[in-house]
């Protein structure tokens, strides 16, 4: 059997990480390198170098860089012979100089963000994105061969995302959840929000924190909205209740940057394996897989009104809402379930090995 050799920078149980590794263990045997400690990145990276130079040591087919892995490839690189499969998942070029925008393109932060990303995914023989959109902004932004990047949808887990009975309410209730990232768009739920604080059976229950979660209030706030609910963040393994209480879900994301165009929340994927109707924007990523008034609604990203209009839509038609739910949960269970995630990874390993060999003979 193949043997892996699996290190990630982020936690194991971040949700990218723990979806690769549940795929990655159905097919392969896998030696892990990692650390569960929160806090320090820079202390975490330093950590898991260190058990790499001793792992790297024994026999291993190839190594799976998990994120966030990106400062770790050039050094892997330099221990082992075996191909490495990089699984990017993001550009930290993309997320802090265009995402983000805490640093300048051209600064020397900016050049230093873009050089990581080239150097780690230079290092690798594959390099592995969350979607085809994704995939195709590594190419041309770093310069990489199109047989070397490949995209892996993350699913989630099965075993905590399933559909189940609601309690009754007397509201309808959207659900966000995020971390108030630019890329997630709040603001435009919040100004949507306040467009349809005359349905007053509608309620929005915005759960989370983050960098813009006082400036989000006060948006709310300004606009009068007392449609809103803003609750903290809840642990991970109660969200699928939040999730089962819900009568719209909100994946998004609904930001106007590239980034948002590129990519697909991980939040979508659970709401549809719950088989909740659920709204997404209408962007290259999300059109990959979702199929408008089949497993998802879209509606075009940073535009309040029509995200307003598509709540309504969804709140007056108990039909549509069953068809979008049921279109969602048959769309994952057929594509995206953990069998199917791990069997498309073990065809991603079985073509960057293939390649390797081809271009490096023994």
């Amino acid at each position: 059997m193949v043997k892996v050799l699996f290190a990630c920078g982020r936690e194991p149980d971040y949700v990218r990480n723990a979806m690769v590794l549940r795929a990655l263990r159905a097919n392969f045997a896998v030696v892990t390198v990692t650390e569960t400690r929160r806090g320090s990145l820079t202390l975490r990276l330093a950590i898991i170098a260190l058990r790499l130079l001793r792992a790297l040591r024994h026999p291993h087919d190839l190594v799976y860089l998990g994120f966030y892995a990106h400062p770790l490839v050039p050094l892997v690189r330099r221990l082992t012979a075996a191909p490495i499969l990089f699984d990017a998942f993001v550009s930290t070029y993309d997320t802090l100089c265009f995402d983000r925008g805490v640093l300048a393109p051209n600064s020397p932060g900016g050049r230093l963000a873009f050089q990581l990303d080239q150097a780690a995914s230079a290092s690798a023989e594959g390099v592995l994105l969350d979607t085809r959109a994704h995939a195709e902004y590594f190419r041309q932004t770093f310069g990489l061969r199109a047989p070397a990047v490949h995209h892996l949808y993350v699913g989630c887990d099965e075993a905590l995302f399933y559909p189940r009975p609601a309690q009754p309410s007397d509201f309808f209730t959207v659900l966000f959840y995020g971390t108030y990232q630019p890329l997630h768009g709040v603001e435009t739920i919040i100004r949507a929000a306040a467009r349809l604080a005359p349905e007053r059976r509608i309620r929005f229950r915005i759960i989370g924190a983050g960098a813009a979660y006082r400036s989000a209030r006060a948006l709310g706030e300004q606009l009068g909205t007392d449609n809103i609910e803003f609750c903290d963040p809840v642990p991970f393994a109660q969200l699928p209740n939040e999730i089962a209480q819900a009568d719209i879900c909100l994946g998004g994301p609904f930001g106007s940057s590239g980034k948002a165009q590129r990519v697909i929340t991980g939040k979508t994927f659970q709401f549809i394996a719950m088989g909740k109707p659920t709204i997404v924007s209408d962007s290259p990523a999300n059109r990959e897989l979702l199929v408008h008034a089949r497993s998802a609604l879209m509606c075009p990203p940073a535009d309040p009104q029509a995200l307003a209009e598509t709540v309504r839509e969804l709140y007056t038609s108990p039909s549509l809402r069953q068809a979008i739910g049921s279109g969602g949960l048959e769309l994952f269970r057929t594509r995206l379930a953990a069998r199917h995630i791990a069997g498309d990874l073990a065809k991603i390993i079985q073509r960057v090995m293939t390649n390797t060999a081809q271009i490096n003979p023994a």
